[in-house]
């Protein structure tokens, strides 16, 4: 029984969920890098360890979307992104724990052996590729899958976007406070101050958000994002903050009946030049300095930018004494035997061009 479940049994009726991860996930003392940038309670919650081949912070969402596609008796699922891109290899890997296919649609994007690794994996674990150079071809190609499948297997595959906030999944992230606030009354972890975490879609922030609120803990949420922010990401947050708990409110009542507020979540730009913004090299130093201290692996779109604005705000004095846990979403699982023996040149002949040259 998930704690989401157990604080809420009347969830447990109503919303899809699918065990896929390895949780709780570990809460761990940093006391190497604290050490460094003089934090004393510096502490990290491992989601890089969220699952046994493929870790981060998608298979906490994918535990409430591909639920929701298993009871509804979906067979296939459709998505799209650049190559290599997480979303498309952590749903392939977990779909095909449920028997399901999945078709990814996929751009180019500039490549590094990161990337060709994620590529690789995704195809050792059945991925129906596609590989298009521009958005109106591959829109063109996404529409003839769908009704090349439709016509072959008698449905259309259920697409799954990789972009945007899904209240599913962050529902998942919902799930993973009260995981914390279990850790907490365990004694593994004092209740933080400060949660750092990256942002993409706004799903992870915003589901720590509602569930430590719901947890009744004081601590807040910094979320960094990958992107520039516009002006109107905060009232995007607030919105979608405000139809995820009226969603869990309408399902079960005794859900609390939680509204938006400013003092919940630090809103950061970790991406343009700004006067506050966490830089590349800013990054560069925080992943090395991670890597270095406690052996954990940090990637330079997302973690990396966390972690460099958590270090930049302790330089700057404003974390002295405070509990700080950075949530670490990047995956550190090792998949190399899994790729092994995977050769390229079975791939379909469009992604060849990505291993052919540096």
């Amino acid at each position: 029984m998930i704690p989401l479940f157990e604080n809420y049994p009347l969830l447990a009726d109503k919303l899809p969920y699918v065990s896929l991860g390895e949780f709780p996930t570990p809460v761990d003392k940093l006391d190497r890098l604290g050490g460094k940038i003089e934090l004393s309670h510096l502490y990290i919650k491992r989601d890089d360890l969220s699952g046994k081949i493929y870790g981060g912070n998608k298979i906490r969402k994918l535990e409430f979307v591909l639920g929701q596609a298993l009871r509804d008796g979906v067979k296939e699922l459709l998505t799209f992104g650049l190559i290599g891109n997480k979303h498309a290899l952590a749903t392939t890997i977990y779909s095909q724990q449920l028997v399901m296919k999945c078709v990814c649609m996929m751009l180019p994007k500039s490549v590094d052996n990161h990337v060709r690794r994620n590529l690789l994996l995704t195809y050792a674990f059945g991925a129906e590729l596609h590989h298009q150079t521009r958005m109106p071809l591959l829109v063109l190609d996404t529409a003839y899958q769908l009704f090349r499948h439709k016509l072959q297997y008698g449905s259309f595959p259920r697409f799954l976007s990789g972009r945007g906030p899904s209240i599913l999944g962050a529902i998942g992230y919902v799930n993973a406070a009260l995981e914390l606030k279990e850790q907490i009354v365990a004694g593994e972890i004092p209740e933080p101050d400060f949660i750092y975490t990256a942002r993409g879609s706004s799903s992870t922030a915003v589901g720590l958000m509602l569930g430590l609120r719901a947890a009744k803990l004081k601590t807040r949420v910094v979320s960094v994002g990958a992107y520039p922010q516009n002006r109107t990401l905060a009232g995007e947050m607030a919105r979608f903050y405000s139809k995820t708990a009226y969603y869990l409110n309408s399902l079960d009542p005794s859900f609390p009946k939680l509204e938006y507020s400013e003092d919940d979540a630090n809103i950061r730009d970790g991406f343009s030049r700004r006067r506050d913004d966490c830089l590349m090299r800013g990054r560069m130093e925080a992943i090395h300095s991670m890597k270095k201290s406690e052996g954990i692996e940090l990637d330079t779109i997302y973690t990396g930018r966390a972690l460099a604005c958590l270090i930049d705000d302790a330089r700057k004095g404003e974390l002295k004494g405070k509990v700080v846990l950075f949530w670490n979403t990047f995956n550190s699982r090792d998949f190399s035997d899994a790729i092994a023996d995977v050769d390229y040149r079975n791939m379909p002949r469009g992604f060849h061009r990505y291993f052919d040259r540096d």
